[in-house]
Parts: structure tokens; sequence; C-alpha cells
């Protein structure tokens, strides 16, 4: 009786992350727990918003009581914005933050990152997206310059890898079996990034 498999398909979401200011001296340590939980930073700037970003930015949370202190808390100091990676980053970035209460999370969540960096309701340390959707309005917001396009699946992510990946790893792979460094990962990884097809190509100006 055979067995068939499903096809292999290729999923990625990406969420925005942001270190809140009165945590901010935690960045690395923090960092290195979203790397460990599986996530690839693709994006990163440090920032200070104004009262008037912040409240673009939580345009929904509007009219709720704590606004103005939730306004004043995000322009109070330098936030480090990050946009995360992985499959179904939304979800578990979401998970890995545990409640939006810092106090509940203590209790329910003792793990989660809110409970290990927040403070309370309002400062809890760490902002995530609550959906796809708002994850893309948000990444545009503190990255304006961001290409959201669509993630391939299916066919056409077997398409883009039969293309361009297979044939530049099996080139770097070779390449690497006649070389014979003594660090073949960073000489991999230092010659796919020479090699890249999609590589963007500067284009300079001289000046008169």
């Amino acid at each position: 009786m055979e067995v068939l498999m499903p096809e292999p398909q290729i999923y990625v979401e990406r969420t925005l992350a942001i270190i809140k200011p009165d945590v901010i001296d935690k960045e690395e340590e923090i960092e290195d727990i979203i790397l460990r939980s599986g996530f690839h930073i693709i994006q990163k700037r440090k920032l200070q918003l104004s009262p008037e970003q912040c409240s673009n930015f939580y345009a929904e949370q509007f009219g709720k009581v704590f606004f103005p202190n939730l306004t004043a808390y995000m322009s109070s100091g330098p936030i480090v914005a990050m946009v995360l990676a992985r499959n179904c980053a939304v979800s578990y970035w979401k998970e890995l933050l545990g409640p939006s209460n810092s106090l509940k999370a203590r209790i329910t969540h003792a793990h989660s990152l809110r409970a290990l960096y927040g403070t309370d309701e309002l400062r809890n340390g760490l902002h995530g997206s609550l959906s796809i959707s708002s994850a893309e309005k948000e990444i545009r917001f503190i990255f304006p310059e961001a290409i959201l396009e669509p993630i391939p699946t299916g066919q056409r992510a077997r398409d883009y890898l039969n293309l361009y990946v297979k044939p530049t790893l099996l080139a770097g792979l070779t390449a690497l079996c006649k070389e014979k460094p003594a660090d073949p990962l960073i000489w991999l990884a230092d010659w796919l990034m020479e090699h890249n097809p999609n590589k963007p190509k500067l284009r300079y100006r001289i000046s008169q």
C-alpha cells in the first residue's frame, strides 16, 4: 500500500516586534530569546517615536482610557523595532509574548516575555502584531521602505527553489569541496552571499 506524502510547501509569515522604552537595555537578551525561539530577524531599527506618531500607530486604541498614557509611554524614549519571520510568526510571537497585562502574565504564563520583562498592564515591555493584516500595516508604518510581497507557496515555491536556490546551492557545495576551507560553514555562507543571483546591483553616481 503506497503512502502518499503531501507536497512540501513554504509557509513564512512576518510580524512586527517592538522592544519598548523601559526595557531597551535588555535588547540583546531579548533578541537572543527571539532567535532561539525559531524566528529570523529580517529587519531592525532603533528609533524614537513622537507622541503624534504613537497616536497614529495605536489609532485603533483611540478613545480608550489608557490611550494618553500609552502614547506618552511609547514616546518616552527609544524603541527597537524588528520584523520577525518564521512559520506562523504572528501566532508564535503572541504566544511568546504572553498576555498584555504583565501582572496576569506572571500568574498564567510565567515564562512569557511580558511576565519576564513587563511591569504592569500598560508597561508590558514588548509589542506584537495581533493579526497578519495588522502586521503588514504596522511593518509599513515602522519600515516604510519594506517590500511586503506575497510569499510563494506550492508550485510557485517549488519553481523558485528549482530556478534559483538549488543551482546556486549546488555550485556553492561544489566549490566548497574543491576549496576545503578550515571553517566550511562560514566559507559557504560568504560564498552564497557573494553569488546570490538576486543580489541587487549598486549604481554609483559620479559627482562632477
